[in-house]
């Protein structure tokens, strides 16, 4: 048993760090091969643009930036140490437990921006395309770093009809938020979480 435990360790550890070497491998190359606000066309429905936000997944602000970066810190930190615990009681699931792991990699995937993409970047432009500098001689402080977005999905537009209050006239666009890897992630794990493991989650409190 003890050794199993090990080995589901070592195995969501794997997980973490691919999934986190994905997500900076495409934020790294966006952020030093696009100015800006660039934007791609590669279908109809999908696009690759180049944003920055100081806020949540999908582009979200609710909170100051150093605030929201603390409030992640202790975020991951709790995640870590509720996977640590699922993995030394032995009993959940597999995919219950690969789920935690996703969220917990999308969130510290995003945590990594903000941590360290301040320190070791130039600003981005829409004149120019950004550079790695000398570390700790980039655009921002420790932990007050942008987050980079790189993928929109609008799938269909439509023109809301006339008669409608306020809505009436205006164009609107499913789905058009621009998000990253890392917001994949948690939105996936989130989503899956709610649909096939509820009674995990009922009984979160047994697991801790």
């Amino acid at each position: 048993m003890k050794q199993q435990k090990i080995h589901i360790g070592w195995l969501v550890t794997a997980l973490v760090l691919l999934l986190l070497v994905i997500d900076q491998v495409i934020k790294i190359y966006i952020k030093t091969h696009f100015f800006l606000g660039e934007s791609h066309e590669i279908t109809s429905w999908f696009h690759i643009e180049f944003i920055e936000n100081n806020g949540m997944a999908w582009g979200m602000t609710f909170f100051n930036k150093l605030v929201l970066s603390l409030f992640r810190l202790g975020a991951i930190s709790v995640l870590i140490w509720y996977i640590y615990r699922l993995i030394k009681k032995g009993t959940c699931r597999m995919l219950y437990l690969t789920l935690i792991t996703l969220i917990l990699s999308g969130a510290i995937g995003n945590m990594l921006d903000s941590m360290f993409y301040g320190l070791i970047f130039s600003g981005s432009s829409p004149d120019y395309v950004s550079y790695v500098v000398p570390f700790g001689q980039g655009y921002q402080s420790f932990l007050m770093g942008k987050v980079v977005d790189m993928f929109r999905f609008p799938f269909f537009t439509i023109t809301w009809p006339d008669w409608l209050p306020f809505l009436g006239g205006n164009r609107f666009t499913f789905f058009d938020p621009v998000f990253n890897f890392a917001d994949s992630c948690v939105s996936v794990g989130v989503i899956a979480m709610a649909i096939f493991c509820r009674k995990d989650i009922e009984n979160l409190k047994e697991w801790i």
